[in-house]
């Protein structure tokens, strides 16, 4: 890191005064009373009336539709203002994709963005050529045509960008959108659907007075990743849903920057996990609460028929997030059950056939370290920075004490290997949820108290690893050759540097 910056860091540490975190900064300063006197001002999520109805992204119809495009439009979030957007039609977020195994995605992609852009598909295991490679982008006014055929289970995916140094604000700006997958062995459980099948998307915001974004992260916030005080849920703030007092399935995504939730509901009923990240689990897991970090998602089952004609609420609940997270408990979005339903639902008891990787057939295991700051600065002059706002600055993140750079490959594996991958964060301060993209994983083992989580039981693509925390995962590769990455879901971590590519081969 150079000097100048480590500098303009140190000056810019009264800025976590806001956020309520401590860094690699305050920790290196050892100073307790310091850190104690920035998590007592931590920012307020400020809560809404809930009057607004949930709204649903329309669906993508896959068979008369040939093209979509990235665009900027203004939308009402909050009363009687206007917010520009990013969104993948006219609005924020992006049509829902819902798709079978097997299905063939032929698609023209326009970027009308004023920045470069791209699209990775979160959680598809697809050539390397349409995943989204951080430097492979579409400029201003371009096109790129994706194809590709699903070929994986059933499960609640995603899309969003992934321009080197750009996917934090492009996100922040409104671009996501759900991607499902069905398949025979899902549809056989005759799971709830339809109305009963509800998904969306949860995201944190800032406002400024005019009803715009408030977007620039200074160096202390790209420590610790970008907050908002303003919930917003399928692009509303704080809505309301109306549900049948029944069976109800909610497909959930962590859309946010930065911020981890500790799902439950305000009644402290219990939900049923029964999928992950890329899919079903074995079988159902019954809990009250659930971390949910950022690029992971859960499908769940809730019973309301307790609740007819009563009304609750998603929440976060407090959790120990190392000290910049989880210290404040808020209201996410309201349900508002209606009377009881006549449709009748049995839950299964055996849900998935997940055959578990031998650790013993791994040919390798790789250590990454994710505890530290990067110690390196790329030239930014030829990234996709250079030809957007470039609010984000390389060098303050890194994997193994290195900070990405797109023309390094970091990593290179055989198709079809089985390995065994280890995220040390046990000398780390910083929350960091670890993807990988091509590919799904198992979770083998977590260090400390908190062990495997019910979502971590079945196919994952991203893993959150918290302070103090090792993880190990295990996967055996696709053939399908060619570069992929490595990097923390935190988009502020990711876009400063915390990244690394890997080669298939």
């Amino acid at each position: 890191m150079q000097r100048k910056q480590f500098i303009k860091i140190t000056g810019a540490t009264g800025a976590f005064t806001l956020l309520g975190g401590t860094s690699w900064l305050l920790q290196s300063c050892n100073n307790e009373q310091n850190k104690k006197d920035m998590l007592s001002n931590a920012l307020k999520m400020i809560e809404g009336d809930f009057n607004t109805p949930l709204p649903a992204p329309p669906l993508f119809d896959l068979k008369n539709t040939k093209s979509f495009e990235a665009k900027q439009t203004p939308v009402e979030i909050l009363k009687g203002k206007k917010t520009n957007v990013y969104g993948y039609y006219e609005g924020m977020l992006g049509k829902t994709y819902i798709v079978n195994n097997g299905d063939v995605i032929n698609l023209q992609f326009t970027n009308s963005l004023p920045q470069v852009t791209n699209v990775h598909w979160h959680g598809l295991i697809i050539p390397s050529d349409m995943d989204g490679f951080p430097s492979r982008v579409t400029e201003p006014g371009g096109t790129f045509q994706y194809q590709f055929t699903i070929n994986q289970r059933a499960g609640t995916y995603w899309y969003h960008p992934h321009p080197d140094m750009l996917t934090a604000e492009q996100v922040m700006q409104g671009l996501a959108g759900f991607f499902i997958v069905r398949d025979e062995e899902e549809n056989a459980l005759k799971l709830p659907n339809g109305e009963s099948e509800i998904a969306f998307v949860i995201q944190d915001r800032r406002f400024k007075e005019s009803g715009e974004f408030d977007y620039a992260p200074t160096d202390a916030e790209v420590m610790t990743g970008f907050f908002g005080n303003y919930m917003l849920v399928n692009g509303a703030y704080n809505p309301y849903k109306e549900v049948k007092a029944g069976w109800n399935r909610l497909r959930i995504i962590n859309g946010s920057n930065a911020r981890v939730y500790n799902l439950a509901f305000s009644n402290e009923q219990d939900f049923v996990v029964i999928g992950s990240d890329a899919g079903l689990l074995a079988a159902p897991e019954t809990v009250k609460s659930i971390l949910l970090s950022p690029g992971e998602r859960i499908d769940m089952l809730v019973d309301f028929t307790n609740e007819a004609n009563n009304d609750f609420f998603l929440q976060s609940e407090i959790f120990n997030g190392g000290g910049v997270q989880g210290r404040e408990a808020f209201k996410i979005m309201k349900f508002k059950v209606g009377d009881k339903s006549n449709e009748t639902f049995t839950l299964p008891a055996v849900l998935s056939v997940i055959k578990k990787i031998n650790p013993s057939g791994a040919s390798k295991t790789r250590t990454f370290d994710i505890s530290n700051a990067s110690m390196h600065r790329n030239d930014m002059k030829d990234s996709a920075v250079a030809k957007g706002t470039g609010k984000i600055k390389m060098g303050l993140h890194g994997i193994n004490g290195i900070s990405y750079d797109a023309a390094v490959m970091n990593e290179t594996i055989t198709a079809g290997a089985t390995e065994i991958w280890e995220f040390n964060n046990s000398s780390g301060g910083q929350i960091h949820p670890m993807h990988f993209h091509g590919n799904h994983f198992q979770v083998l083992e977590r260090s400390g108290k908190r062990g495997i989580i019910a979502t971590e039981t079945g196919w994952k693509d991203t893993v959150l690893v918290m302070p103090g925390e090792k993880v190990k995962v295990i996967t055996t590769f696709s053939q399908l050759k060619g570069k992929y990455v490595l990097h923390c879901h935190n988009l502020e971590h990711e876009d400063s540097g915390m990244m690394l590519n890997f080669q298939i081969v």
